[in-house]
């Protein structure tokens, strides 16, 4: 995967530096390794009648994707059955990344996305259960920490 290129989000009345200024810009590696080094994540999915959902998973950065399997019967799996689009968050609010992208059932499991998962919780996917896989297709980064999330906020939108 390409590195995405970042840029500064809209966010006004937050007072959000300009582009060349503040710390300046996060690099799409810094969002990496925090998605790698979570260990638990938010993926939140919208009900069929449009309320939002949001629970934790237990998940893998892999590929350039967010993987995580969950139960076929569980709100989050009806609700990706209806629109497979959702935002997953790492568990940091400190050093946040939050991906906004479309799932992808994926069956059978890649034995290196399950390996992945086995080594990071120290047991495999549920078996039988569903396996998704999230590209990003937009995120957003921060560090916040004193003054430093106008410095540091950071966007990427991925093609």
């Amino acid at each position: 995967m390409t590195a995405p290129t970042p840029s500064r989000p809209d966010l006004p009345g937050y007072g959000i530096a300009p582009p060349d200024g503040g710390e300046g810009l996060l690099p799409w590696s810094w969002a990496e390794e925090r998605l790698a080094a979570s260990h638990g994540y938010w993926v939140a999915t919208a009900r069929p009648d449009g309320r939002p959902h949001a629970t934790p998973v237990w998940a893998v950065w892999f590929d350039g994707a967010v993987w995580f399997s969950t139960g076929s019967r569980t709100a989050k799996a009806r609700n990706l059955a209806t629109d497979p689009r959702c935002t997953i968050t790492t568990e940091s609010s400190t050093e946040a990344v939050v991906v906004e992208g479309t799932t992808t059932l994926v069956d059978p499991h890649p034995q290196a996305v399950a390996s992945a998962y086995e080594a990071k919780y120290s047991m495999g996917f549920p078996p039988g259960e569903p396996l998704y896989r999230v590209a990003p297709d937009r995120a957003f980064a921060f560090i916040d920490e004193g003054d430093r999330f106008t410095a540091t906020a950071t966007r990427w939108v991925f093609t």
